[in-house]
């Protein structure tokens, strides 16, 4: 027999052998956070500009004032079908293709949900919020997330999402080092990134 077959019959007998049952692993050490909604929306607010995002809060009426500041003036954009805010001058999605998009300044769309913990905003690609390319290829994203849409943390994002949904994660403009640290944005997404919060 060689080492090889005597290793791997050592493997099979293990495997087959009663084994002792596995440890319990206890998952209780992500407590839920309990936060008053004003508390969660002030962490969000304030992780979300730990990534160098542009973010502002707002009342319901302001949106189309805080749209109009986040969106250069003369800039192409393009919204997803099912937007609820309308954004002068703005394309509707319609499958337009990468290099399509990637002439398109900005993209306005909505959120799923926001993640105080970690400054998280993240995307199911409903109505409202586009397909994941569309969030992707235009140097700008613009996105509004209502305030009620906070979560404190990830546990409390991925019970609120449905596991068979494709979700997009954003923590900040996309950003990667080179070999000499020094930080590039918008290599692989977007350079630019505002979050508008809306309560």
């Amino acid at each position: 027999m060689s080492s090889r077959e005597e290793i791997l019959a050592r493997v099979r007998a293990a495997l087959t052998a009663n084994p002792e049952p596995a440890p319990r692993i206890p998952r209780n050490y992500r407590e839920p956070v309990t936060s008053e909604r004003a508390e969660l929306v002030a962490r969000f607010v304030d992780r979300v500009s730990d990534y160098r995002a542009i973010v502002v809060e707002c009342a319901q009426e302001e949106v189309a004032v805080r749209l109009a500041e986040a969106v250069p003036e003369g800039a192409s954009v393009i919204v997803p079908q099912g937007l609820t805010y309308p954004v002068p001058g703005a394309v509707i999605d319609h499958g337009q293709s990468a290099s399509e998009l990637d002439r398109v300044d900005a993209v306005v769309t909505l959120a799923a949900l926001g993640i105080a913990e970690t400054g998280t905003i993240v995307l199911t690609h409903g109505p409202g919020q586009g397909r994941r390319s569309l969030t992707l290829v235009p140097d700008t994203h613009v996105c509004i997330v209502g305030a009620d849409q906070v979560v404190a943390g990830v546990v409390d994002a991925i019970a609120a999402l449905d596991p068979n949904s494709p979700t997009t994660w954003i923590s900040g403009p996309s950003a990667t080092s080179d070999i000499e640290l020094q930080r590039v944005e918008g290599v692989h997404g977007p350079r630019t990134l505002h979050v508008i919060v809306v309560s």
